[in-house]
């Protein structure tokens, strides 16, 4: 009877400290569900009414602003972009087409390329124009080989009969203007409009020249300049290209150098001159500075005059009596603005890819250390788009975009970089 009562009591102490125990659980989540429940409502209340409404009105108007300023900024993105594109598919079809026409004109009908040429200048010369008088860099157009241009031009369709003004021409072409080609840099980039027309100068002439020189039919009929010049005597040919580099060089003194001098000096027009005086970094600028300022201008104009009469003496004593050596010369300065456009389209678009590939690589580890992903499966992820990236660093892709062009202050344009 004793056993019997103790095996109740234990049982029934069994029963309800379990069902004791539950209650309280049940208790304690209630208590806790109902304390949430009650801490929101203690948040509402404060917000209630018009705080509420009114922080409500707040972050959807601040919401609004967000969302219209990214939209604008996106909208002006696009058109931007889409805008420069258009202008550079133009300026590469105008660049391609130009170098096939001529290479097939000059093979059936030479006697064409100096109205191909004309008709280029007429396209392209304006158009600089307008753009350098927009960014007030229309000091550049009074440089050496516009003035050359512009004879060439007098030459071919007012003056044919002038042997004179042939030699002058034809000297000067040569010269400076094919030189620029290789001191310059100058590159065959189809895309860019300001690097076609700066080709397209300093290119052009000699190639018309070269044609008319020796592979122009009957050309003595059309020029009738080259009847007394079948050959040229040097030091007659070098005094005559002199003579109108001196009229060039002293009318630019006058009016760019003397009368527009206070614009210059105050940084509001920029020249050739002034950029390479500013140029530290090269060899030109270095030497300007090392020049004391009031002999600095004779200097750079004495520099030029010898540079022009050592880069016509081939012209003069090889190229106008063997169409070869022409040849071979005018190739010669083609592949050198060749071989710059390829290094300017691999080492400006390649510099350019692998920053924004960098950017990438570096955006996609930021996010994710941000998500704190740990799995193996996050961690197999983040190793693959790293592999991914790396072959995409090693392989030969090209981006197109723009450029380009990271401007420095003041920016200068292509053809800055061309007499001397």
């Amino acid at each position: 009877m004793w056993t019997f009562t103790l095996v109740s009591a234990d049982t029934v102490e069994t029963y309800f400290d379990s069902h004791v125990d539950l209650l309280q659980r049940k208790l304690q989540k209630h208590s806790d569900r109902l304390k949430m429940k009650a801490e929101e409502t203690f948040k509402l209340k404060d917000l209630s009414g018009d705080a509420l409404a009114e922080n409500f009105d707040r972050e959807f108007k601040n919401f609004k602003v967000k969302v219209s300023s990214r939209m604008t900024k996106l909208s002006a993105s696009w058109q931007s972009a889409k805008v420069v594109r258009t202008r550079e598919k133009v300026s590469f079809f105008v660049g391609v087409m130009t170098l096939l026409v001529s290479a097939l004109m000059f093979g059936v009908a030479p006697q064409w390329i100096h109205i191909l040429y004309t008709l280029l200048g007429c396209y392209l010369l304006p158009l600089r124009y307008y753009q350098y008088k927009k960014r007030a860099w229309h000091y550049f157009l009074f440089d050496l080989c516009y003035y050359v241009t512009i004879l060439n031009f007098v030459y071919i369709w007012f003056l044919p009969k002038s042997p004179a003004l042939f030699v002058a021409c034809y000297c000067l072409s040569h010269g400076s203007l094919a030189s620029a080609v290789i001191t310059w840099r100058n590159s065959l980039v189809f895309h860019d409009q300001d690097k076609v027309t700066s080709l397209y100068v300093h290119i052009y002439a000699p190639f018309t020249f070269t044609v008319i020189r020796h592979f122009y039919p009957n050309a003595e009929a059309r020029f009738p300049a080259l009847v007394d010049l079948p050959h040229l005597q040097p030091t007659r040919a070098l005094l005559l290209s002199g003579g109108i580099y001196v009229i060039w060089q002293l009318l630019y003194w006058k009016f760019i150098l003397i009368d527009r001098r206070s614009k210059i000096e105050s940084g509001e027009r920029t020249t050739s001159f002034s950029f390479l005086l500013n140029d530290k970094r090269g060899a030109i600028g270095k030497t300007l500075s090392s020049v004391p300022p009031r002999y600095r201008e004779a200097f750079f104009m004495g520099g030029q005059l010898v540079y022009a009469v050592l880069t016509e003496l081939p012209a003069v004593f090889l190229l106008y009596d063997s169409s070869l050596w022409s040849g071979v010369f005018f190739i010669t300065i083609f592949g050198v603005s060749v071989w710059n456009g390829g290094g300017f389209y691999i080492e400006v678009f390649g510099r350019k890819f692998e920053r924004e590939l960098e950017a990438l690589r570096k955006e996609l580890a930021e996010s994710t250390a941000r998500s704190g992903l740990t799995t193996p499966g996050s961690n197999h992820h983040s190793n693959h788009s790293d592999s991914e990236l790396s072959s995409l660093n090693t392989s030969p892709v090209m981006t197109d975009g723009l450029v380009l062009s990271p401007e420095v202050s003041p920016p200068v344009p292509d053809s800055s970089k061309k007499d001397l």
